[in-house]
């Protein structure tokens, strides 16, 4: 961390950290649209491409505009390392995929973002690499799991959409007592409200098209680690394979940092006022929202969490006709596969972000027809719910 940032705040971080000004002095961070770079003489050229003269290559490898878009995730987060990618699926199946082998084995909570699911069920094996789904609330589940080979553990938490919030400490405690690394995917919680490594995770992977954009404009994601595994597996992969992120969506995602704070807090405020507006609704069957005392694992989330979520989950009674006419009925919000927008979002996940699961696959793991995802954005929290109950009055 640098010496400049170090003993600042998040919300200081978020809006400092990283910057490198150009000799022309901005106070924005600078785009730099450039794909290569010229050298003064082709002696400075071979000491680059050496590692023995430091700067930039090639904006797939790196990029001045990137790179303080990951040292200032690197600050927010606590990490020693960071390399950003294209979108956040290129991240998660990065962080996955790069450090195994064939032989190697991956264990993972069954609750999983639909194309998560795909890399760990149907992309790993086609390269030798077992995978086993566990129950990622259940202790026993992930040490039964453990095998000799077992290289990596990986989860979500906050889950995707059930917002179920896994005991980040205990399965990293149990992937290390098997000399398995925990990669965890911290999009739900977002850095404001969880720290996974120092939960004791190895690895943390962000979706950036998400909050730290939060705005609708472009994709990216990133990786941050320790420096070890960014050097020993992350950056010569990425650098080879090239799921590298633009300069100017790096640019976009900077910029989106410097509210990151303001704006989850402001949505996870409405996410709670929704939540317990919800809670009592008599169209509602279930209501799950992680800063509630009546969350399953509401004493977890005291434990490991800062805040609650930006997100609600809740059950319409009628299935999937019900929960289609709220949908249907919905004037502010909008319908979308998006989460942590400024504009309010919703999901009928079963349809959507996992309608590839078997019917009995998405009832095991909570997902009813009538369950329906909210993502509270930044209009006024009051608008929100009035929207919200004529929907359920009208559905």
């Amino acid at each position: 961390m640098s010496k400049s940032t170090a003993n600042y705040r998040p919300e200081t971080r978020l809006v400092h950290s990283g910057t490198l000004r150009s000799q022309y002095g901005e106070t924005s961070e600078a785009l730099f649209l450039t794909q290569g770079y010229v050298y003064n003489s082709a002696e400075e050229c071979e000491a680059r491409f050496k590692g023995e003269d430091p700067g930039f290559i090639y904006s797939r490898y790196s990029n001045p505009t990137i790179a303080m878009f990951e040292r200032r995730m690197i600050e927010l987060e606590g990490a020693e390392a960071a390399r950003s990618a294209a979108t956040g699926m290129a991240a998660v199946t990065t962080a996955i995929l790069a450090p195994l082998k064939a032989g190697d084995h991956v264990v993972a909570s069954r609750a999983l973002f639909g194309s998560c699911l795909y890399v760990i069920q149907d992309l790993l094996p086609r390269y030798g690499i077992e995978t086993t789904l566990v129950d990622g609330l259940d202790l026993d589940q992930w040490q039964r799991a453990l095998r000799p080979n077992t290289k990596t553990f990986f989860l979500e938490s906050p889950t995707n959409p059930t917002l179920d919030v896994l005991d980040i400490p205990g399965i990293a405690e149990i992937a290390h007592s098997g000399g398995a690394r925990l990669v965890v995917d911290n999009v739900f919680a977002t850095p404001i409200w969880q720290s996974p490594l120092a939960l004791g995770a190895d690895v943390v992977v962000y979706s950036a098209t998400k909050h730290i954009d939060g705005q609708g404009r472009c994709l990216g994601g990133i990786i941050l680690s320790s420096e070890a595994f960014i050097a020993e597996h992350i950056h010569n992969f990425m650098r080879q394979t090239g799921p590298s992120i633009s300069p100017f969506n790096a640019w976009v995602l900077l910029k989106g940092l410097e509210t990151l704070g303001v704006r989850v807090r402001a949505q996870t405020e409405t996410a709670g006022r929704i939540a317990d507006v919800l809670a009592s609704h008599p169209k509602i069957s279930r209501l799950v929202y992680p800063g509630r005392a009546d969350h399953p694992q509401a004493a977890l989330v005291k434990k490991q969490m800062r805040g609650g979520s930006t997100l609600v989950g809740f059950e319409v009674k009628g299935g999937k006709q019900g929960a289609f006419r709220v949908l249907n009925e919905l004037k502010l919000a909008k319908i979308s596969n998006n989460l942590g927008d400024a504009k309010s979002l919703v999901t009928h996940p079963a349809t959507t972000t996992h309608q590839r699961l078997k019917p009995e696959e998405r009832a095991a793991l909570g997902i009813s027809e009538g369950f329906i995802r909210f993502s509270a954005g930044l209009e006024h929290a009051d608008d929100l719910i009035e929207d919200l109950t004529a929907a359920l009055e009208k559905a």
